[in-house]
């Protein structure tokens, strides 16, 4: 028999009473704040073209490597679930998994995800936004199937009509340097009110480990007109992508670097390096000071046009070889790293730190360095800001972990509030309800104990949860109309 699905309106606040009572009332003034999605992956043609979402596993089960990770740690293949293989694969070209088949397994399986974060964000949205009151299992699994199904079939569930239910004020997607930028364009002439821009994120073309890293290098001088294989143009383009970056609505840039190394090179040295990047003679340390060369050409950059610098470090990518081969990056495979920011980033906030104009939001899957490293640095650097959890630790006790861990040194307006850094676009209101729960069960503690009073409270609590991340991403606005939404 089906067991009642039900969202506890206490979920993730304080079991003790008085502070239960304090965070209830934080809560309720920040609850319908509209959301400030500043970074994330969702995809822009979704918005371009408003067609409706096909099914429940290609919406929310295939592209999210949360998921594929735990069911494949539990012997669950990848192929049962909807992920296609590549072509060249040795396993590739077979028949695609039939969506109701793959959901049927996610659902005999979905009691893996008690006591996770999945379990918080989709059990919110099956009920508050498919209306479903029973959990999902075995026997219920067409049920959840046919209803997200049918309901994904109205026009009220097309990507726009569902941007604007979810008082979305902005939404910040994430595309590669050499990327036409063809959805948002269409998107900025369609007329449509809903503000998605894009992220600057040049990673195959700064990484000359990465995979594509040739074939983007090449495109990369296509677009511009530059010619790349000088140090001089190949700087040229990057400009030159990131004014069109700019133009799409853009404040802001990304980089997905294995660790967060940093260097100054004199110009001359930089262009010897360069030099033996593009002749393919570098070795792994050449592309390692490769990468942490750019980040300080990034952050020049950055100073001369505005974008904020975020910095994603300390990801072992693909760690799982088998499945690299046969499905590419973004599955679930990947581990986060020890990760060192006091020495790593010192050539850099060396050159930039002190400038009052530049933002570099740096993010860690390292929680060790919170207290000991990021959170001094932001304490003291005028250009430096803590990126939230993320990750791994994008949960409620990652969240609140990381507030016991910075606040103290860095306070709470050297962090960026919260952003969801999400593929999956229908869960991004259950994201943002739990940081603002887990942030107000903080706040509650700190008023119980005197060393907040409440009106502070009230006031740590809406920068939080919407004025600090518009502020960090320069993204504007009439913060006062929030208050009052």
């Amino acid at each position: 028999m089906a067991k009642p699905l039900v969202l506890h309106e206490d979920r993730l606040f304080p079991s003790e009473a008085s502070q239960r009572s304090i965070a209830r009332a934080l809560f309720a003034e920040v609850r319908g704040l509209p959301i400030i999605s500043p970074h994330g992956h969702t995809d822009p043609r979704w918005f371009a073209e408003n067609e409706p979402f096909s099914d429940a596993t290609s919406l929310l089960l295939t592209p999210d490597h949360y998921l594929l990770r735990m069911l494949y740690s539990q012997g669950v293949g990848l192929d049962a679930l909807g992920v296609q293989p590549r072509p060249n694969a040795k396993n590739g070209g077979g028949k695609p998994a039939d969506p109701r088949a793959a959901w049927r397994i996610f659902a005999s399986n979905w009691r893996l995800f008690r006591g996770t974060p999945s379990w918080l964000w989709l059990n919110q949205v099956f009920v508050e936004l498919f209306g479903l009151d029973v959990e999902l299992a075995a026997d219920t699994a067409d049920l959840y199937f046919d209803r997200i199904g049918a309901k994904l079939a109205t026009d009220e569930f097309r990507p726009r009509a569902l941007f604007d239910r979810f008082k979305i004020e902005l939404l910040a997607t994430t595309e590669s340097a050499i990327d036409p930028l063809d959805h948002h364009k269409a998107i900025r002439a369609s007329g449509w009110s809903g503000r998605v821009v894009t992220t600057y994120r040049p990673d195959t073309v700064i990484d000359p480990e990465h995979e594509a890293f040739r074939e983007s290098f090449a495109r990369l001088g296509e677009m511009t007109g530059e010619d790349v294989r000088t140090w001089r143009g190949y700087l040229a383009a990057h400009r030159a992508r990131r004014a069109a970056f700019i133009a799409a609505g853009a404040t802001a840039s990304d980089h997905g670097h294995p660790t967060a190394a940093t260097a100054d090179l004199d110009p001359a040295e930089a262009e010897k390096l360069f030099g033996r990047i593009v002749s393919d003679s570098f070795s792994a340390e050449d592309a390692e000071l490769f990468r942490a060369q750019m980040l300080t050409e990034m952050a020049r950059m950055s100073l001369e046009d505005g974008l904020v610098l975020q910095i994603h470090p300390g990801t072992y990518r693909s760690h799982n070889p088998l499945l690299f081969g046969a499905y590419g990056r973004d599955i679930g495979a990947d581990i986060p790293t020890r990760t060192d920011y006091v020495r790593a980033l010192k050539p850099l906030l060396d050159r930039f730190g002190n400038e009052k104009s530049l933002t570099v939001i740096v993010f860690t899957l390292d929680e060790t360095t919170y207290s000991r490293e990021l959170a001094p640095l932001a304490g003291h650097y005028p250009a430096l800001r803590l990126g939230p959890p993320w990750w791994f630790f994008d949960a409620p006790e990652g969240m609140l972990r990381f507030r016991e861990a910075v606040t103290e040194t860095a306070g709470f307006y050297n962090t960026v509030g919260f952003n969801d850094d999400t593929r999956a676009f229908l869960s991004i209101p259950a994201r943002h309800d739990v940081a603002r729960r887990v942030d107000c069960a903080y706040l509650a503690k700190l008023v119980a104990e005197h060393r907040m009073t409440i009106d502070e409270a009230h006031e740590v609590a809406f920068e939080l949860s919407y004025n600090l991340a518009k502020q960090a991403y320069r993204v504007g606005g009439n913060d006062r109309q929030a208050r009052s939404a």
